[in-house]
């Protein structure tokens, strides 16, 4: 019996619209789609970029208003830095964002998107 190997993840982020959410990843953060349950006004769209793939699921403004938690990813990252300096003028994150080294061994930089889900960009050091 072969030993079970996990090897990708895709996580699944809410959001309120996927079509902005969509122009936001490709757009802002150079991701390219890579399908969506309708061509017009999906409510589930999946997002691609080098290794990665996040997927983008609507939730009802009615859920919003009750508030909930969204998640933080954690995306390892070859050369940080040039992701860093490719991003930040586009308007992705706050002026203060900056790339840091931490007391855990990483470089990173955080920033949340559109609908405030976080999003960290790391490597080790």
């Amino acid at each position: 019996m072969q030993k079970p190997l996990l090897h990708q993840i895709h996580p699944i982020l809410p959001v309120q619209d996927v079509v902005e959410a969509l122009k936001y990843y490709v757009n802002k953060l150079g991701f390219k789609i890579a399908f969506a349950d309708d061509s017009k006004k999906p409510t589930y769209a999946g997002i691609r970029r080098d290794h990665i793939e996040i997927h983008l699921q609507w939730h009802d403004s009615k859920e919003w208003e009750l508030g909930f938690n969204t998640p933080m990813l954690r995306i390892v990252t070859q050369n940080v830095e040039s992701l860093f300096n490719e991003l930040k003028d586009r308007d992705v994150f706050h002026k203060d964002t900056k790339v840091r080294d931490t007391e855990w061994q990483t470089r990173e930089f955080a920033f949340y998107d559109l609908y405030n889900n976080g999003l960290t960009f790391y490597q080790d050091l």
